[in-house]
């Protein structure tokens, strides 16, 4: 097949940058739900420690004394007293759950939760979650897990030979905590004021928060403290607090976006904003092949073979270098452009994505791009 010369690749892109003028992204309005939340909202963590039974030969072995201390705590609640030595089932498997409990929940709502093997179990395929009560950081129960487990793999194993899929010594317990203790998000302050947090701290969007709610509730009722606090004044009813927050929340404003450049090297992954801008570079990219290459031969000395005993064969290493210029040198020159032009002309001059990741680094370094760039 007959490639295209580079001659041709870049009067290709010379045209389409001189003539297609970059289009920066246009801002669009955002809601307040959506540019962070309010201080004494969130979510708490949950934590527990249980039993699950019911495992196919496949739960902790004796080795575990937690395990066997556990069941033994356990029967001996219900009723029936045994001791350590006498429990050598391998279908128990010790626990630990943990689970999400929301900013606002009630008396019986049901949550998901998450159980993962603390022991030596093969798998918790199978398996049932026993009553565990699920702490939080205050150390008092908030919830009661209890159920079937949904394993997404497995684990067989039989004279030594195994098949495993994913990671069956975790599961998940859909829905199977209940709600004991309802909890309620306090956002009023004792001062009858609120904090608006961003997500994405910035200065000038936290000043358009302030000043949207100004428009809307009158001169005077929202500060914006820093780049990522916005105090709002709440002069009315406690009991309508409801309805100044929905208010609040619809209200939309154009957030003002940092530039950023975000790239997988792993996966050759590059993310950027249409109006993340670059001055006017130069680009010279090319690479050199070099390849070593080693021949052992052996050199025998058949004519004195049978009449010296401390004769013995040579190897002899021949080396040969090569040395071949790259395929895909590219040298071009770009005007203020932004970084998706420079993306799309350097994949016109065939240039692959890990090349064009270099390149966008080395472009920071020489503090032509107007951009931070996030490595993952």
């Amino acid at each position: 097949m007959r490639l295209v010369s580079v001659q041709r690749v870049l009067l290709t892109l010379f045209v389409l940058l001189t003539v297609a003028a970059p289009i920066a992204a246009s801002a669009q309005s955002v809601r307040l739900r959506g540019l962070g939340r309010f201080a004494g909202w969130r979510e708490n963590s949950l934590i527990g420690y249980g039993l699950v039974t019911g495992l196919a030969g496949s739960g902790d072995t004796r080795r575990s004394g937690v395990t066997r201390q556990a069941l033994q705590n356990v029967l001996s609640r219900l009723g029936t007293t045994v001791t350590e030595d006498q429990i050598s089932s391998r279908n128990v498997a010790v626990v630990m759950v943990i689970a999400t409990l929301p900013a606002s929940a009630n008396v019986g709502d049901r949550i998901d939760a998450t159980v993962s093997s603390i022991g030596d179990a093969r798998s918790l395929a199978g398996g049932t979650l026993l009553m565990t009560p699920m702490l939080g950081p205050d150390q008092r129960p908030y919830a009661l897990a209890q159920g079937s487990l949904v394993v997404g793999g497995y684990s067989f194993e039989s004279d030594l030979n195994r098949q495993q899929r994913n990671y069956p010594t975790t599961a998940t317990l859909q829905g199977g905590a209940t709600v004991e203790t309802a909890v309620d998000a306090h956002i009023l302050r004792a001062d009858g004021q609120l904090s608006f947090l961003l997500s994405d701290p910035n200065f000038a969007t936290a000043s358009r928060i302030a000043e949207a709610v100004n428009g809307r509730f009158g001169g005077g009722s929202a500060i914006a403290r820093s780049a990522d606090e916005v105090t709002i004044r709440y002069p009315g009813d406690p009991a309508q607090l409801t309805t100044f927050l929905s208010e609040i929340q619809a209200l939309s404003v154009t957030p003002e976006r940092t530039p950023r450049v975000v790239v997988n090297e792993r996966t050759g992954t590059i993310v950027a904003g249409g109006d993340v801008t670059i001055s006017s570079v130069a680009i010279s990219q090319g690479d050199i092949k070099v390849t070593v290459k080693a021949e052992n031969v052996a050199s025998q000395p058949g004519f004195v073979s049978g009449f010296a005993s401390d004769v013995r064969s040579l190897v002899v290493t021949n080396t040969h270098l090569d040395v071949e210029d790259g395929v895909g040198d590219t040298v071009m020159r770009f005007s203020n452009t932004t970084v998706g032009d420079l993306v799309q002309g350097l994949s016109r001059a065939r240039v692959n994505t890990r090349r064009i990741i270099s390149i966008l680094q080395a472009i920071k370094t020489a503090g032509a791009l107007h951009a931070d760039i996030i490595v993952q």
